[in-house]
């Protein structure tokens, strides 16, 4: 195969940036060969820009079926996702799937065993991923440099949107429409990033999930997260998009110092003799370790998108590892569904979920939403 025949479901705002920088050309080894919308004027956009030879579809599967393509990006609404990526599995289609990988772990968990029994390329478009700061973090944490982590705290305030926004679509902020707020609409990197970076998912979650807290909307627009893993370490995630100023500061601490990451820096607050081993050798009365403030440097900047979507297509041309592989969506998401399932039943979750339950108290939700869901692009 010398170029990928891409075919791209979806053509709302994801999907037409996805084809502006394809069609320029700023990836290499990929054609964009088909699309698939239920609106007519965003097929004519594609048209305009595709040409004649190019295959347009109402019907994502007679896309799939058409022969005419190589690789899915599906760029639809979050509901869709699974159901759209278990068909492509079926057809021996490669799949790239916006993020969040769907609304709910049960069915993305069979999106993933769909996923693992087909001979095919899935990745997720985790594009933060390919962040230089991000990158550079996980790699101190992976070589050890911080030594065990003991505590993470993300402050992740800067997501501010208006009632104005929410008002712009009758699905926007609801539980029929979007399946979940905040969490699940401006999160999903930072969900992801959370657990990447630092090679660890929590094993229990407390939340406290605020509905329609600082606008007209169902869904969370407020939250506040403790988490406890495995190893001793606890964390803290708050997010919100009803304050102004916001903050954007991530924080991890473990035995070899502090990082933190705000204002696209990296700051490491080393410690030159671990916490543990100062405390041992310590017989003073008040002392504290000798730490230095180290601002690492960062080099490059972030590919994005196209540097997903590059990866993606170099995995099925050249086996290029992944970045992203797909089966890790669901991770993110079931932080994001834990802690609406914790306040939900006003108590601590263990991971993994109860899916079944979540599943419950999600769809008594979407029966009493104001939102009656119909087909669109993302």
């Amino acid at each position: 195969m010398k170029n990928v025949r891409l075919g791209v479901i979806g053509l709302g705002n994801m999907g037409k940036g996805h084809l502006s920088y394809l069609l320029k050309g700023e990836v290499s080894g990929v054609v964009v060969s088909a699309v698939s919308d239920t609106v007519p004027e965003s097929l004519q956009w594609a048209k305009e820009r595709l040409g004649e030879e190019a295959g347009l579809f109402t019907d994502p599967y007679e896309l799939m079926d058409s022969g005419l393509v190589d690789a899915i990006l599906i760029a639809t609404p979050h509901f869709s996702h699974p159901e759209l990526a278990i068909a492509c599995f079926e057809r021996g289609l490669h799949v790239l799937c916006e993020k969040p990988a769907g609304v709910y772990t049960k069915q993305v968990r069979e999106m993933n065993e769909a996923g693992s029994k087909s001979n095919v390329v899935f990745s997720m478009m985790y594009n933060q991923r390919t962040n230089p700061i991000y990158v550079k973090l996980k790699q101190l944490i992976d070589d050890g440099e911080l030594g065990e982590v003991k505590r993470t705290n993300w402050i992740i305030t800067n997501w501010y949107r208006s009632q104005s926004y929410y008002d712009s679509g009758t699905w926007r902020a609801t539980w029929a429409g979007e399946g979940g707020g905040v969490l699940l609409n401006q999160d999903p990197h930072q969900l992801d990033l959370w657990q990447w970076t630092i090679s660890m998912m929590p094993k229990r979650v407390r939340a406290f999930c605020y509905f329609g807290k600082h606008r007209n909307i169902e869904v969370e627009d407020d939250v506040t997260a403790f988490v406890e893993y495995e190893n001793g370490a606890t964390g803290v995630f708050v997010t919100t998009t009803g304050e102004a100023p916001g903050t954007n500061r991530f924080e991890i601490s473990g035995e070899r110092g502090k990082i933190v990451i705000e204002n696209n820096t990296l700051t490491f607050w080393r410690l030159p003799v671990s916490e543990p081993e100062f405390n041992k050798n310590f017989k003073g009365g008040f002392g504290e370790p000798e730490c230095w403030k180290c601002e690492i440097p960062i080099k490059g900047n972030n590919p994005d998108h196209k540097g997903i979507m590059q990866n993606f297509v170099n995995a099925i041309l050249f086996n290029e590892p992944l970045i992203a592989p797909g089966a890790e969506g669901i991770k993110g998401l079931m932080l994001s569904n834990a802690m609406l399932l914790s306040t939900w039943t006003d108590g601590w979750v263990d991971l993994p979920i109860d899916e079944e339950l979540f599943y419950q108290h999600l769809q008594e939700r979407i029966e009493r939403s104001s939102y009656r869901k119909e087909e669109g692009s993302k």
